[in-house]
């Protein structure tokens, strides 16, 4: 595959790039028409509150996932306490519960008419007034139980990549371990910290189901209504593009913290440093179990508890249906996002130009577009097409002149492919990474190339990784929202549509089945990275 000339993965890198160019010059091309009445509606009713919500979400979230991921990732990695060791990974499990499962979780449990509340009401004649839920507290606080785990995976790693020559120097200068962790601990993993922090603001910014359950109206909500209710998909393209503004400052700043502050190289330790006796000990054990319980255990098993109840007389052949759609698109999505992002990895290898290397870079940068930005900008396109293309060819081929392209199953696997490329992209680029340029070099030497060379040499060690990548985008397709809720041709509907079908209702026991069944799929690819952060 290597004698292939370079100029031959021009065309598949620059088309992965355009994938993602196309969104952008849609929504640039969408304020050259500008609804007044629309914007003067927007303005004087609700865009200053969509900023005031949306500015106090990031920065509720911001503050939360940071305090929540560096306590848990500085306890259960720099210190020994009871329970460490299962609590090590159990916190990763977050990671399987979608933000608006845990949302509805919440809002059922929690709400006056809840178990809770009733509980307290009817058994301790409890007369406590309780503060409501469904307020910014109530869904700052789900975003920051399902994002921290960004933070805590990353400033775990970071803190146990640490060795104990700079600490034990800070100890030795009379630093407690308090001030050894402010001056030297945090400054150094503050890198990967950034990292997940801004992985877990543009998660916010994008998010579109927790908040409708807690009708905290954001720019996400924005764009369905403005989409729906006024029926002008050009503004809800202008409004997707401040949003996408907004994912593109995040990006901007945690390229320049991570400009500034550069981690310290020291050999990785193993054990804790701190041994914690006593009330601290305890107080350690007590803090990461309760953000366990609660992230965790509890919805968990406020969702078998309302499957039983109500939700398992819904398994009938609409409830397969839905398993059917939504296993489609995940496979189906799976199977076009992996081959692309194999074609990638491979034109970076065999061709690592300048112009591969920025075309491959920015195709990546999908993951930072959120589901209904891609949504908006994916149908304007679509609808454009069929309006100054293939309408009129049908007509004039005798057809029936009707739109194909808007509403299709192709634009809707078309937006998971730029949105989950990245996923997919990672554990490939790693994989063939492992493969050493020798082994191929000695299969061509006994007369084995091209596409031989392919299927026997580097399709399977690539195997596993393919197979890591597509249960990642399988699993991530299964949860998506925004875009699967704007974009779906009529009659497709999926578990998460389904969710929100409910919950829009209130019916939150009617919801536990596909909510359920999305987190046992989702706990597959959290217990894959377990298994990893294990073996490292």
């Amino acid at each position: 595959m290597s004698h292939s000339p370079q100029h031959h993965w021009y065309p598949v890198a620059f088309l992965a790039a355009g994938l993602v160019l196309m969104p952008l010059c849609v929504l640039l091309w969408s304020w050259q028409h500008i609804d007044g009445e629309i914007w003067s509606h927007l303005w004087s009713t609700q865009l200053p509150r969509l900023l005031s919500n949306t500015v106090t979400l990031l920065v509720g979230v911001s503050i939360g996932v940071t305090v929540v991921g560096v306590s848990l990732a500085w306890l259960t990695s720099l210190c020994e306490f009871p329970g460490r060791r299962w609590l090590d990974w159990a916190l990763m499990l977050p990671f399987a519960i979608p933000a608006y499962v845990l949302a509805f979780v919440f809002v059922g449990l929690l709400d006056f008419s809840g178990p809770v509340q009733s509980f307290l009401r009817s058994t301790l004649d409890l007369r406590l007034r309780f503060p409501p839920v469904r307020s910014t507290g109530g869904v700052i606080t789900v975003l920051v139980l399902v994002f921290y785990p960004y933070v805590y995976l990353l400033a775990r790693s970071a803190f146990l990549a640490q060795g104990r020559g700079l600490t034990e120097a800070a100890r030795v200068l009379g630093l407690s371990p308090w001030r050894a962790f402010w001056r030297v601990a945090l400054p150094m993993a503050w890198p990967a910290i950034g990292a997940g922090l801004a992985l877990a603001i543009m998660e916010t910014l994008a998010d579109f189901g927790a908040v409708s359950v807690f009708n905290f109206d954001t720019f996400t909500t924005a764009i369905y209504k403005t989409w729906y209710g006024f029926f002008s998909l050009s503004s809800a393209a202008q409004l997707a593009s401040l949003l996408l503004l907004g994912v593109g400052l995040v990006l901007f700043g945690e390229r320049r913290i991570r400009g500034v502050a550069r981690p310290a190289h020291e050999r990785a330790r193993s054990g804790a440093l701190y041994h914690l006796h006593g009330w601290k000990a305890w107080l350690a054990s007590s803090w990461c179990g309760l953000v366990f319980a609660c992230a965790f255990c509890v919805p968990l098993l406020q969702l078998v508890v309302w499957f039983w109840q109500r939700g398992r007389f819904d398994l009938d052949e609409r409830y397969i249906g839905l398993i059917l759609h939504s296993l489609g698109l995940g496979l189906c999505a799976a199977l076009l996002t992996v081959c692309l992002a194999l074609l990638l990895v491979f034109a970076r290898r065999q061709a690592p130009s300048r112009p591969i290397r920025s075309a491959i870079g920015l195709a990546n940068l999908g993951y930072a577009l959120p589901g209904s930005v891609l949504a908006v900008a994916i149908m304007l396109a679509f609808s454009l097409l069929d309006r100054e293309l293939v309408v009129p060819l049908s007509h004039w081929l005798g057809g029936a002149g009707k739109p194909i392209l808007l509403g299709s199953l192709g634009a809707l696997l078309l937006a998971y492919l730029i949105r989950f490329l990245t996923v997919a992209y990672g554990p490939l680029e790693s994989a063939l990474a492992r493969i050493r340029p020798s082994l191929p070099e000695a299969s061509r030497s006994l007369g084995v190339g091209g596409i031989g060379l392919f299927v026997k040499v580097y399709l399977p060690l690539l195997m596993p990784g393919a197979l890591s990548a597509a249960l990642l985008v399988f699993v991530d397709v299964l949860k998506e929202m925004p875009a699967t809720l704007l974009m779906r041709p009529f009659g497709w509907d999926t578990l998460a549509v389904r969710i929100f079908e409910m919950t829009s209702e209130g019916e939150w026991a009617r919801a536990a089945l596909p909510a359920l069944t999305l987190v046992l799929v989702g706990l597959l690819p959290v217990i894959s990275l377990i298994r990893r952060s294990a073996r490292h």
